[in-house]
């Protein structure tokens, strides 16, 4: 679902999708979108009165100094780098995301982590565009809820200029080569309990 967040272009709720065991991501559970410094007044207003319980900004501390989030000094706000800087530079897409997993396990399973300690509250990730980094911990997230891949390619295809195949292919690469999302996360330093934690705060 759409969120009203004026000066956002992909700012939607991800409630609604189906799991495997037949539930849904409850929502108002996670929302995603790009980045919170193009928004107005009236758009900050808007997160402001949904009540998040943590935004994580996976933005490089470079990219946040150019272009500051307007919830930088809210005590929910998190600058959480999702990858190491230049990590996806001479890939093409979807190699790159089969990259950004290999090469940074240790950093996007401690910004997982931080979803799963957050404060009550709908939990908010964005990168710059809202497609990369925000499509990879995305969909880590609904595959730790149990969400299977087709559904979490379609909500990512939503994205302007997507396609539901490149987080397909990156799936089955972390299937392939990592034993899925979980067996990911929980070698990235990850406990049961966290990944517990998040599919119980993103189920119904």
């Amino acid at each position: 679902m759409k969120l009203l967040w004026e000066g956002c272009l992909n700012s939607r709720d991800v409630g609604g999708l189906l799991s495997a065991d037949g539930r849904r991501i409850r929502s108002g559970a996670l929302f995603r979108s790009d980045s919170h410094n193009r928004l107005t007044a009236k758009g900050i207003a808007a997160v402001r009165a949904a009540g998040i319980g943590r935004i994580l900004d996976l933005r490089w501390v470079r990219e946040t100094e150019l272009e500051p989030s307007p919830f930088a000094d809210d005590p929910v706000y998190r600058n959480a780098p999702l990858i190491a800087e230049l990590a996806e530079q001479g890939t093409t897409m979807p190699d790159a995301y089969r990259t950004m997993l290999d090469d940074n396990r240790p950093q996007i399973t401690g910004v997982f982590i931080q979803l799963s300690d957050a404060p009550p509250g709908p939990l908010a990730v964005h990168c710059s565009a809202g497609r990369d980094r925000t499509g990879v911990l995305v969909a880590l997230a609904l595959s730790v809820a149990g969400v299977p891949p087709s559904a979490i390619a379609e909500d990512y295809a939503l994205t302007e200029g997507c396609s539901g195949d490149t987080i397909l292919r990156t799936l089955a690469h972390l299937e392939n080569r990592h034993g899925g999302a979980y067996n990911y996360l929980t070698k990235g330093g990850a406990t049961r309990t966290q990944l517990s934690q998040v599919r119980d705060r993103l189920l119904a």
